[in-house]
């Protein structure tokens, strides 16, 4: 489904009137009117060419010109004009959430779930959230896609389409940005070039890019401690001497650069193969993190009312770097009766960074508290290789059959190590205790391989001209594995090498299929109704800690008792009934769908009762129901406009117990009904609503220049950052973004300023932890150890205003 398509230099042309002497004459000519009509995106979502308004199912495009001119510049922004998907922005430290028609279960903090899509590169599926530079596209398909494409999903695809190697022509283009950020001391900027030359002329053609991005930051880090360990993070706040000598402020910490490089290989080796090689790779590095502390923390806190609106109080820095690269080969080969596909990918990704786990080792242990010192923090790393093929075989008959198949087959190996430092902790208890390192008060290391396999496929029959039926089927089988061990060695001891850390195994397989049915209908009117059942699913696996002995012993434990060891996969069942429609000669296009989704055994992050640590497990049903609407139109000869509005009602529909924690302390298990799921409690990390409008404005000036003035406006309503409201979750109020932009066109360049969050809205956008570890928890029972010492519960914030120049220039040799 298209939400918009504003950029209309190519496709809307002004209205041509050929004079005459308007003579009867056969030499004369007519005065011919040519309509401004809405630009026709091309689409290969269906794995046919075609567009978006010909496609029976529901799926936004935009395309190039459309993330310019609307400045987008990631898949956060690309949620926000697309009516059914929510990403709830958490800055660049953090993976965002993807979620699709309310379907999620989890708390908003960084252990929310985004695994109910799948994200491609090209025909490669690929986990990123890549800056969206030199693309050609970017289609988001709503529902499940598991006949249709090699990864599973739960509740639909986005697929970043790069611009190909052009075979005759040698071209170029310069890009560059510059901005401000209201609250920022710097300047951001982007750079970024990209050349595209054939080697042989038809047949052998290289595309390159590079570009760079730097976003200064925001967000202030005003308590880190000096010297960790030895600095007290808690001095006399009213002295400004023992401030100062005990901690530092750090600003702008939330910046972010990120690195885009692609190489791209294009041969026409026939008439009938078209083979691509692409290498690919982005490199992200984040100071800290987005969260702000403001009004979050403890009214006994020494603290409290001191933060401001975009200000952080982490004793220590909180950097993280990660790396993606793909190298993938597609091949297209023409076989007279179908089209062959091929696509190979090998990736790799790497992360590493450093958190405050002060405030949790706090709930875990009061006790830390009696070194005034004590600070904790965290350095993790984790790589991913991962191995995929699909072969797709798409039919060209023009008979009324058609159809679809294809095999995939996927392999991830993983590897973490995450470690947690308590620096002069070992000094202070009287050292002597052996370590592999000095001060390491935990260490997970667990290794993991996945191993999926899938054939998938469709067959359409054309009843009539006008009505066309599909049915699709995948049959799947999935095996996990997973080596992990943990330890704690100032409680434990003796743990002088890695070779004490005791390895557990737990392995996960299963198989199954899924099913698909669509029938669609294509109205005298030009009006295409469909109706779709569609069926999702996502692989389960093993959380990778290491099971809980029979007897807990009394020093601190990491451990998984038996219901956290592993999890099922979770299905989606999707119906779906939509119709598309073009009117006024193309000049208005009105869209619309009413989904229902059931979703059983949702995946849910969680943590576990020993150690609190992050794991996966499944909770019981759930039900999505509700509407999307987009509409684009043309007004006049010189201004387009375009809308779009969803609703989704997601709640549970059955109990599940226990689903936000299980309460073990004999003072607090009456109120463990507090942390279950019921039957009607709404799910949270989306909006029930969202709606975007955008006004576009162009004219002809200086001559032979354009003029286009963009506004846009996205909102949506309240988000819950837990299930039901429950174990402490709040609300977070709705809000609405506003963007300006102006852009000249000549030739070959362009030029435009913008503003980005026009009236400067400061929001909630999701949460970090819960009002219990800031001693507000609805029962004071429930409250986390040392409420006036806790500084982890915060707020994600939308980002101020920004003020920019970009500009491109296009070139051919």
């Amino acid at each position: 489904m298209n939400t918009f398509k504003p950029a209309l230099l190519a496709s809307a042309i002004s209205a041509v009137l050929i004079n005459s002497n308007m003579a009867f004459a056969a030499e004369a000519e007519d005065a011919i009117e040519v309509d401004k009509s809405i630009e026709t995106i091309q689409i290969t979502a269906t794995r046919r060419a075609g567009s978006v308004q010909d496609a029976p199912l529901n799926i936004t495009a935009l395309n190039g010109d459309v993330i310019s001119d609307q400045n987008i510049g990631d898949l956060e922004d690309v949620a926000r004009w697309v009516p059914g998907l929510t990403i709830s922005d958490q800055g660049g430290r953090e993976g965002s959430p993807i979620i699709v028609r309310g379907l999620n279960t989890n708390t908003s903090d960084r252990i929310s779930d985004s695994g109910t899509v799948a994200t491609y590169v090209g025909e490669i599926p690929l986990s990123i959230d890549l800056r969206l530079t030199d693309v050609d596209r970017v289609e988001v398909l709503i529902g499940p896609q598991g006949t249709l494409y090699g990864a599973g999903t739960l509740g639909g695809a986005i697929r970043y389409l790069l611009k190909q190697p052009e075979l005759d022509i040698t071209e170029g283009k310069v890009t560059g940005d510059v901005f401000s950020i209201n609250e920022s001391d710097g300047t951001g900027g982007e750079f970024g070039v990209v050349f595209n030359t054939p080697l042989i002329e038809e047949t052998l053609a290289l595309r390159a890019s590079l570009n760079y991005y730097d976003n200064p930051g925001y967000i202030d880090y005003t308590h880190v401690v000096q010297e960790p360990g030895v600095s007290n993070p808690n001095p006399d706040f009213s002295d400004s001497s023992d401030v100062n000598a005990n901690l530092k402020s750090v600003s702008d910490v939330n910046d972010e650069q990120i690195t885009t490089a692609r190489l791209s290989l294009r041969w026409l080796a026939t008439e009938g193969i078209d083979a691509t090689l692409n290498y690919f790779y982005q490199k992200q590095e984040n100071g800290g993190n987005s969260t702000s502390q403001y009004g979050s923390l403890a009214d006994s806190s020494a603290l409290q009312g001191v933060p401001g609106k975009y200000e952080n109080v982490a004793r220590v820095l909180e950097p993280g770097e990660e790396e993606n690269d793909l190298l993938s080969l597609e091949v297209k080969a023409d076989l007279g009766f179908a089209e062959l596909v091929s696509a190979s990918g090998w990736s790799s990704y790497e992360q590493s960074g450093q958190r405050d786990q002060t405030d949790l080792l706090y709930d875990i242990w009061s006790g830390y508290a009696d070194f005034p010192s004590f600070v904790g923090y965290t350095h993790d790393t984790s790589d991913r290789d991962t191995f995929t093929q699909e072969l797709r075989l798409v039919s060209n008959s023009n008979s009324a059959f058609n159809w679809i198949v294809g095999g995939f087959y996927n392999k991830v190996e993983s590897h973490s190590d995450d470690r947690e430092y308590t620096p002069g902790l070992t000094e202070y208890w009287g050292g002597g205790i052996p370590n592999v390192e000095q001060d390491l008060e935990y260490i997970l290391i667990s290794d993991s391989e996945t191993t999926e396999k899938a054939l998938f496929g469709e067959i359409g029959y054309s009843i009539t001209d006008q009505f066309d039926v599909t049915v699709g089927a995948r049959f799947y089988e999935y095996d996990v594995s997973t080596t992990s061990g943990s330890a704690t060695p100032l409680y434990s001891g003796d743990f002088d090498s890695l070779d004490n850390l005791v390895m557990e195994n737990v392995s996960a397989s299963d198989n199954g299929n899924l099913f698909k049915f669509n029938a669609n209908y294509t109205f005298d009117n030009g009006v295409l109704a469909y109706f779709t059942v569609s069926e999702g699913f996502r692989i389960g696996g093993g959380n990778g800690i290491a099971p809980c002995p029979d007897v807990l012993p009394e020093q601190q434990i990491v451990c998984a008792l038996p219901n956290e060891e592993d999890y099922k996969p979770d299905t989606t069942v999707n119906y779906e009934l939509g119709f598309k429609s073009s009117w006024l000669r193309n000049r208005l296009h009105f869209n619309a769908a009413l989904f229902n989704v059931d979703w059983k055994d949702a995946q849910v992050g969680s943590s576990t009762v020993n150690g609190q640590e992050l794991i996966t497990s499944n909770a019981g049903t759930a039900n999505s129901k509700g509407v999307e609407l987009s509409t684009r139109a043309m007004i006049g000869d010189n201004w387009a406009a375009y809308a779009t509005y969803a609703y989704a009602k997601a709640e549970l529909t059955e109990d599940a117990p226990e689903l936000l924690g299980i309460l073990v302390d004999e003072e607090v298990i009456e109120y463990q009904s507090y942390y279950d799921g019921a039957k009607g409690d709404r799910l949270p990390g989306a909006p029930e609503h969202q709606f975007s409008f955008g006004l576009r404005y162009e004219q002809d000036i200086l001559g032979d220049k354009l003029l286009s003035v963009n506004y846009g406006i996205t909102a949506q309503s309240d988000v819950i950052t837990k299930v039901g409201l429950k174990a402490d979750g709040e609300v977070l109020p709705g809000y609405a973004l506003s963007n300006l932009s102006a852009k000249i066109t000549g030739d070959m360049w362009s030029a435009t300023l913008y503003v980005d969050n026009l009236f400067d809205k400061y929001a909630f956008t999701s949460v970090r932890r819960d009002k219990s570890w800031a001693g507000m928890s609805q029962y004071a029972e429930l409250n986390k150890e040392l409420p006036e010492l806790q500084r982890v519960y915060g707020h994600y914030t939308t980002a101020p205003r920004t003020i920019g120049m970009k500009f491109s220039y296009n070139f051919e040799l």
